[in-house]
Order: structure tokens, then C-alpha cells, then sequence
């Protein structure tokens, strides 16, 4: 083990406030996160198998030990925030992902057997930006 100073140690951790009054990460910060985390996630990843032939009420428990959602799980940033599992219905909620969107960022009929962090972190960027109805609204609203 090397040994390093605190202040060294600082600058590398990831430091999760755990105090009642911290703010909570907006949708657009989470989904940021989560695609940084799957950028610098050296192992494999496997999609959800056909989750679109599942009925809705089952497809919320689907979980996976490689999936892009166990990576999410496994960051403690996410978990303090208010992320509850590592199930599709826990990534959902707390990333407010649609049946459809949750679809095409995690299912594998759209990897064809290739899904790497970084695809799934270009989509989940993509998703983090909005449609263009909610990009041209929020411009709007500035202006």
C-alpha cells in the first residue's frame, strides 16, 4: 500500500454528503454522472435481453450484475442522492426514464451485441439534453 498525504487523498475521493440539508442532484446531474461513471468503467457490460417483450409490472425487477444500472448502483454519490436499488423500476424513478427511454438506453436490440460505457454514456447525454420541444422551451424561457 503507498502511503499518501490527506491532501493528495482530497483531491482524488469522491466525498458524499450525508447532512439532511444537502441539495439533491437535479435529473440533468444525475444522468451527467451516471454516463461519467460508465466512461471510466473498464469492465464488460450486458444489456437488458428483449426487456420490450416483458409486461411493464415485471421489467421493473430485471437486474443484472454487468448492467449499466449495477454501475450506477454502485456509486455512493447516486446511492446518498436517493437512488434505491439496481433494478430497472429503481433506475427509472430516480433517473425519471420513460418505458421507452429506459428501452433505448439499456435493452439489446439496440447494441447488437456490442454495448460499451461509452455508448450508453453518449445516449444518456443525449437524454440529459431533453427533446428539442424541452431544449427550445428552456431557451425560450431565458430569453
Amino acid at each position: 500500500m503507498k502511503h499518501q498525504s490527506l491532501d493528495v487523498l482530497k483531491l482524488k475521493a469522491d466525498f458524499v454528503s450525508l447532512e439532511a440539508g444537502h441539495l439533491a442532484l437535479s435529473r440533468r446531474e444525475r444522468l451527467e454522472r451516471w454516463a461519467s461513471l460508465l466512461e471510466r468503467h473498464q469492465g464488460r457490460l450486458m444489456p437488458f435481453l428483449q426487456i420490450e417483450a416483458y409486461p411493464r409490472a415485471e421489467r421493473r425487477y430485471f437486474r443484472g450484475d454487468h448492467s449499466p444500472i449495477a454501475v450506477a448502483f454502485s456509486d455512493p454519490i447516486l446511492r446518498a442522492d436517493g437512488l434505491a436499488g439496481d433494478t430497472l423500476g429503481d433506475a427509472q424513478t430516480y433517473f425519471e426514464l420513460s418505458d421507452g427511454k429506459a428501452h433505448r438506453l439499456l435493452c439489446d436490440c439496440h447494441y447488437w451485441g456490442s454495448m460499451t460505457g461509452s455508448k450508453v454514456a453518449a445516449r444518456l447525454r443525449t437524454a440529459a439534453k431533453g427533446g428539442l420541444f424541452q431544449r427550445l422551451w428552456s431557451w425560450a424561457r431565458r430569453s
